[in-house]
């Protein structure tokens, strides 16, 4: 069989800058704390560990006092950074500087009493430092069924978690500006002052993949997509991946392959999410071709 890595997959700029700020970090000091999984990969996650990258939560900031933390490119909300300094914790900023937009963009809605609406998952630790750039009175959705939880006689304005699906953002966005509409015999939320705006801030490089990804997909006889289970943008660009070549397997580590899912196959396709290191693709794939090609 022909394998192939897919050239267009693995860590997205914002990953490859967060882990290059810990990786200096950890060479000049040895030592470092990341507040929350620094990425959504745990194999990532333990060659870091090995490095000297200790992954702490939220309760368990009280009790440094002999490191510095890092805030992840996932963002943490404002609270996160004032407990830091009542705590004189030195902190490393690593937030990707595309969420670190999303944040302010959300902040100047919020202070114009905009209702805001996150496309997103509300557990997600983006979604949760976007919420609290507005006290945590934003509204999060992932459905066009959960629009009722909306206030339509409010401003909205719609924004998204950065590794979303793009087709899914601009499906919802025209579900709330009909349903705006519908409110009021006319259409027209002009005539009654209403302001409904849509920013698609799902990050480009992420949305840039899915049509690579669909290609790449469709040209091999199976697909093998490695990820974080944790992973929201591999859950993502995993179903796309199926939803273009029925035989992709979801794995997180090459122990999970199984040899009957190359019986009378000639070329495989790893791909893999913006959170997958590039070494671990090329570990599945020498995985693969020494035991099944």
């Amino acid at each position: 069989m022909k394998v192939t890595v897919d050239t267009k997959s693995g860590f997205c700029w914002g990953v490859v800058r967060t882990v290059d700020v810990a990786e200096k970090e950890l060479k000049e000091s040895g030592k470092l704390y990341s507040l929350g999984e620094i990425i959504h990969n745990p194999l990532e996650i333990d060659r870091l560990a090995d490095k000297g990258l200790k992954t702490i939560r939220h309760s368990d900031l009280e009790n440094i006092k002999d490191g510095k933390v890092l805030i992840r490119a996932h963002g943490e909300p404002p609270e996160t950074y004032r407990k830091m300094r009542e705590l004189g914790i030195e902190v490393i900023d690593a937030t990707c500087p595309v969420v670190t937009k999303v944040q302010e963009r959300i902040r100047k809605y919020y202070d114009k009493n905009f209702q805001i609406v996150i496309f997103g998952k509300k557990d997600h630790a983006e979604v949760i430092g976007l919420l609290g750039h507005t006290n945590n009175t934003a509204i999060v959705i992932k459905s066009i069924e959960e629009i009722e939880k909306l206030d339509f006689s409010k401003n909205i304005v719609l924004f998204s978690q950065t590794t979303m699906d793009k087709e899914a953002f601009y499906k919802l966005r025209d579900a709330i500006r009909e349903r705006m509409k519908a409110e009021y015999e006319d259409g027209s939320l002009e005539d009654v002052g209403l302001d409904f705006h849509s920013k698609d801030t799902i990050c480009g490089q992420v949305s840039g993949r899915e049509k690579k990804l669909r290609e790449f997909s469709q040209s091999n006889d199976v697909m093998i997509f490695v990820a974080g289970k944790m992973s929201s943008n591999g859950k993502v660009l995993y179903e796309i991946a199926k939803s273009e070549n029925p035989n992709t397997y979801f794995i997180e580590t090459e122990s999970e392959i199984q040899k009957e899912w190359f019986v009378g196959k000639e070329t495989v396709g790893i791909s893999g999410a913006t959170s997958t290191p590039q070494w671990l693709m090329n570990r599945v794939k020498e995985y693969i071709e020494e035991h099944f090609s």
